[in-house]
């Protein structure tokens, strides 16, 4: 049996509980805690019979590896690792799906943020590197507060042949966020039918290779001195601008 994994935060556990609560081995929560969010977090777990162990707080932070789980930390039958495949399957029955990837975003926090953003833009899928990415870690999901439970997340062993396959099999346009000659303000893009939005690393952006398979670039107008935006904030603004014209038309 693969290792457990652990969730840890009120809205990431419960997200859980909700969802797909068949993966939820044991609870553990903070041992004299008996407030309201708890309370709903053992409601939604009583109906599946899963145990229930109150530990200190020092345990807690152990299971979790940081001290930030707000009391509570479930240890979770992991998922399988999306891949390629089913990238593939996916596109085969959402024919005009919006995507995410992230370039070489290696940070969790970010990660998990953005994941957040996209759950609730719609997004149906987020697509990362295998290797050096930030990966759905108990730091991410707790950050991505649920979303990491509601839109797939698709680990990829080669970014720019992903891209470029997604162009050649499903005719899907790459829009990437990119300050160069030929980018368009964001909201002078058209984000309709199916698309995969690329944003690029905390600090260098979008690497060459994967510049190579956009079909457009586009960029945030922004006053004042500001050049960039953290990727996350960049990330909200992009898809609210691609759920906005998606979801008028």
């Amino acid at each position: 049996m693969a290792k457990a994994e652990y969730y840890y935060g009120v809205h990431s556990v419960e997200s859980l509980l909700e969802l797909e609560p068949e993966r939820v081995l044991t609870l553990f929560t903070l041992k004299g805690r008996d407030d309201q969010r708890l309370q709903k977090i053992l409601q939604l777990a009583a109906p599946f019979g899963i145990s229930v162990q109150q530990a200190s707080r020092d345990s807690l932070e152990k299971l979790a590896g940081l001290p930030f789980h707000q009391g509570v930390v479930a240890a979770v039958r992991p998922h399988p690792v999306l891949n390629e495949k089913d990238l593939d399957d996916l596109m085969q029955h959402t024919p005009n799906a919006l995507l995410l990837a992230l370039d070489q975003v290696t940070d969790p926090h970010n990660l998990g943020a953005c994941i957040r953003t996209a759950a609730a833009m719609g997004v149906h899928a987020v697509i990362v590197p295998r290797d050096r990415a930030a990966s759905l870690t108990p730091t991410a999901r707790k950050v991505a507060a649920g979303g990491a439970e509601k839109v797939k997340f698709i680990q990829v062993t080669n970014l720019a042949r992903t891209l470029a396959h997604l162009k050649d099999s499903t005719h899907t346009r790459v829009i990437g966020t990119l300050l160069d000659e030929k980018a368009l303000p964001l909201q002078q893009c058209d984000f309709n039918g199916a698309v995969v939005i690329v944003m690029g690393a905390e600090d260098t952006g979008l690497r060459p290779i994967t510049q190579s398979q956009c079909d457009q670039t586009v960029y945030i107008p922004m006053s004042g001195d500001l050049q960039s935006l953290n990727v996350s904030v960049a990330t909200g603004m992009a898809l609210y601008e691609a759920c906005r014209q998606r979801n008028s038309v």
